[in-house]
């Protein structure tokens, strides 16, 4: 058996789908001959807690050591699951952080998780250290570890770092430093994994000592094993149910199709009365606020923030399911998690987005509809022409050979793989 250690600030209890690839990885690392140490954060005030995902972890005997940092989730921490701020004041905080902190507000949980790793380190032999990134303060972290200990680095990118869509740089110094740190971490690098190609292609055309096999894709995933004990939710309605599951923010916003469904309403009240629209996750207050105001209550289920196996529920009852993303997110390198979890389901997709990589990943799915991410009127023609299919049984269907590239099972194989093969190179 052989050790990787993880650093990961976003581990379960912590919820929402940017945790669960991480999870999803260490699960299966167990099942290809690598037993992973998880070094993550402590107790944490968090938009949302999934104790069905930590008890996962437990299932799966992951050793998972705590770091408690100073960060503002750790200064929360007694508040336990905390309330979305409003989208402007959720922006202003973000700015206010990225001006002060560098290369993020997780550098002091970053500094104390490097300790522990450091002190594991001495008193075990490691195969290799796998981090994930954001928060890119741990990626930082790791670089000066693997200098340290000589041990094998991998960095997972999630995100971009150097101008990813969230960035803000209030001077240039800010953009400086940034990439400076970035480059020196990717310089005691062996390999960088990133989630979707458009990550790959920035990396390379901005780090030019990286080759084109340094950097291997990864893609998101959905695991097998969370869709084999959930039954669907018995129903006879005969009813569309649109179901979106996640959570909103910046420009990724249910407005459009809001819209699009109230003028449906008024053009084709037959086929709206016939249609449910689902939201799982939180749907936000100013949301809320715009489906009374169009007097779309009667078509609404708000079903909260639901623990995944519930989540899960309620997506694979669904007819079909909705994702989008909005043009300031087009920077075409975001591949929402929540959308690959989606293909384990087969079920169709209405993808609202815009030109890059998620707008292709649904294109190969097949069982897709897509539109622009603002377009009210195609909207609406969209949700006609999906009816019209859901009513004569001629929904698309999923091109099974696509989905089952993303089997988290055989993701983390092509994981393991880079460990194994560097490992045999030395």
């Amino acid at each position: 058996m052989y050790k990787v250690l993880v650093i990961a600030y976003y581990f379960p209890p912590m919820g929402l789908s940017g945790v669960q690839r991480t999870l999803k990885f260490t699960k299966y690392m167990l099942k290809n001959n690598w037993e992973p140490t998880v070094i993550t954060a402590g107790d944490v005030g968090y938009f949302a807690h999934d104790n069905s995902l930590l008890k996962e972890a437990e299932e799966n005997k992951i050793r998972i050591i705590r770091v408690e940092g100073k960060e503002v989730n750790s200064k929360l921490a007694k508040y336990g699951t905390i309330s979305m701020p409003g989208e402007f004041l959720r922006k202003t905080l973000s700015r206010i952080s990225k001006a002060i902190y560098i290369p993020d507000n997780k550098k002091s949980w970053a500094k104390k998780a490097y300790l522990k790793a450091k002190e594991l380190l001495q008193e075990e032999k490691f195969d290799a250290i796998f981090v994930t990134i954001p928060p890119y303060s741990s990626f930082v972290m790791a670089a000066r570890l693997k200098r340290e200990f000589d041990v094998p680095l991998f960095v997972d990118y999630r995100d971009l770092w150097y101008k990813n869509h969230f960035s803000f740089y209030p001077t240039p110094y800010h953009k400086y430093r940034h990439k400076k740190l970035e480059y020196n971490a990717l310089k005691a690098t062996e390999k960088v994994i990133a989630v979707n190609r458009k990550i790959k292609e920035s990396i390379l055309v901005r780090y030019n000592f990286l080759n084109f096999d340094d950097v291997v894709i990864i893609p998101h995933g959905y695991d097998t094993d969370d869709f084999k004990n959930i039954d669907p939710i018995p129903r006879n309605d005969k009813k569309l149910w649109l179901t979106y599951s996640g959570i909103f923010y910046e420009n990724i916003t249910p407005k459009y199709l809001l819209n699009a469904f109230k003028k449906l309403i008024i053009e084709r009240p037959d086929i709206a009365q016939a249609i449910e629209l689902h939201f799982v996750g939180y749907l936000g207050k100013s949301n809320k606020k715009l489906i009374l105001e169009l007097g779309l209550t009667d078509y609404i289920r708000d079903h909260g923030y639901l623990d995944h196996n519930e989540a899960l529920k309620k997506v694979i009852s669904s007819d079909v399911l909705w994702c989008m993303l909005g043009r300031s997110v087009s920077d075409d390198t975001v591949t929402p998690g929540k959308l690959f979890e989606y293909f384990g389901t087969r079920k169709p997709i209405l993808g609202c987005l815009p030109e890059g990589v998620s707008k292709a990943a649904l294109k190969d799915y097949q069982a897709s509809f897509i539109t622009k991410p603002d377009d009210v009127e195609e909207i609406k023609n969209t949700l006609m022409k999906i009816y019209e299919l859901f009513k004569e049984n001629k929904l698309p269907v999923a091109n099974e050979e696509f989905v089952q590239k993303h089997d988290r099972a055989f993701l983390t194989e092509q994981l393991v793989k880079l460990f194994q093969f560097y490992l045999s190179e030395i």
